[in-house]
């Protein structure tokens, strides 16, 4: 199968193929070191960009390399990733022509909500964001809560008169 890196119109590089690709075809490995979570902890911390991949444990990542690495997320995608014990394998889950652009749908997580994510996929069914349903969902209560503590802290402080001072980060 010919597959090849070039400018998307989606963010910088993608993953184009250059011959049909049928439903249900194992496309490409998405290879790199195994690290921990702790082993993750700022290691792109300077960068816009990462290309961490984690596992069905939620403790291993992949630290990508290689073509996989360059496939882009859409909200309407062409393909999906799945794990064959500890391979991470994008399929194609219709049957794409030649010159299509690979895309999976990233399903970020574990995010704090001013983290951005922003998706630049344009398909109708387009939810702004990188980030999966859940995640969106997990986000806004978080935010909720916080609202609610700073209320909650605000209130106390005007009955007692007087406003505490917040530690410096």
């Amino acid at each position: 199968m010919g597959l090849i890196v070039r400018s998307s119109h989606l963010h910088g590089a993608g993953v184009y193929t250059l011959a049909p690709i049928t439903k249900g075809t194992h496309v490409l490995e998405y290879t790199g070191p195994r690290i921990s979570h702790k082993q993750c902890e700022g290691l792109y911390s300077n960068s816009e960009v990462t290309y961490l991949f984690t596992m069905d444990d939620e403790q291993t990542f992949i630290d990508g390399f290689g073509m996989a690495a360059f496939v882009n997320h859409s909200c309407d995608p062409n393909c999906e990733t799945d794990q064959f014990g500890d391979q991470i394998w994008i399929i194609a889950i219709r049957d794409i022509a030649a010159g299509e652009e690979l895309l999976y749908d990233y399903h970020l997580w574990d995010a704090e909500p001013e983290d951005l994510a922003p998706c630049y996929c344009g398909a109708k069914t387009c939810r702004g964001t990188m980030y999966s349903t859940e995640e969106i969902e997990r986000q806004k209560k978080l935010l909720h809560r916080r609202a609610l503590r700073k209320k909650a802290r605000k209130l106390a402080e005007k009955k007692s008169g007087k406003r505490k001072k917040r530690p410096t980060r």
